[in-house]
């Protein structure tokens, strides 16, 4: 049984007027079989959250605990929470220019498993996952990212989900710039992999579109750093109607 447990975390940035706190003791635990959404306005936190949780160096944990099935995160490196089973999704993928997409994913299979998949296989793997997400197998001669468009970025970060098989994954934004037809295919590679046994979700995003195609067990809407309210699917069709007022309101008392 997989468990992302993340308690009482704080974490600050660096400013020009020194260290600005961020996220302000956020609580939330992500299980097997769970789908977790966060929704929340602008400058929330949201993504500061995903990547304290993935890594990034940009961020400073001040207190609190990020634990994967009972190991603590806060103390491995990028690399050693890719390998014990974290996984995120960027919402501006960087390009990487020279790289082959095929290379890329090779090597990033070969780093999470510690050894490199069988030549053969690993090319019917990935033409498979790329042709899961609508993406012609020529596109792993492509360079990473370089004149994707927002749509060919977003499928190829599914198609890392699926080559690579993380135990949770955190998907920051996923469907920001996708038309609708993009959107499907995206939420489709999700919930292919929310499918199998041992999985969770934390899904980032600003509106419900993205929730009609994948069905969260829980939605958290986050305010000012913090969890301000916590709830089923219904309570983002709340969002949606009503939009984050009484919470800001709330959060500046």
């Amino acid at each position: 049984m997989s468990v992302l447990e993340i308690k009482d975390l704080h974490v600050s940035v660096e400013t020009e007027d020194g260290p600005k706190e961020i996220l302000k003791g956020v609580t939330l635990t992500i299980a097997d079989g769970e789908t977790h959404a966060i929704m929340g306005p602008n400058g929330s936190g949201k993504s500061t959250l995903a990547y304290s949780v993935a890594g990034h160096p940009k961020y400073t944990v001040t207190g609190g605990s990020v634990t994967l099935d009972g190991e603590d995160v806060l103390q491995m490196s990028v690399d050693e929470r890719a390998r014990a089973g974290l996984f995120l999704a960027m919402q501006y993928p960087v390009e990487v220019p020279g790289v082959s997409v095929a290379n890329f994913l090779r090597t990033a299979k070969t780093a999470i498993d510690g050894e490199a998949p069988k030549l053969r296989t690993w090319v019917k793997d990935v033409n498979a996952a790329l042709g899961h997400l609508d993406l012609d197998p020529t596109f792993s001669q492509r360079s990473v990212n370089e004149g994707f468009s927002g749509g060919e970025k977003k499928r190829h970060e599914i198609a890392q989900l699926e080559l690579l098989n993380p135990k949770v994954a955190i998907l920051d934004e996923t469907d920001s710039g996708l038309d609708i037809d993009a959107l499907k295919i995206v939420s489709e590679g999700v919930n292919r992999f929310r499918g199998q046994e041992g999985k969770g979700v934390l899904l980032i995003t600003h509106y419900t579109r993205i929730l009609r195609y994948i069905q969260p067990d829980y939605v958290h809407v986050f305010v000012a750093g913090r969890v301000a309210e916590s709830g089923g699917a219904e309570l983002a069709e709340q969002l949606e109607a009503e939009g984050y007022e009484k919470y800001l309101a709330g959060a500046a008392v």
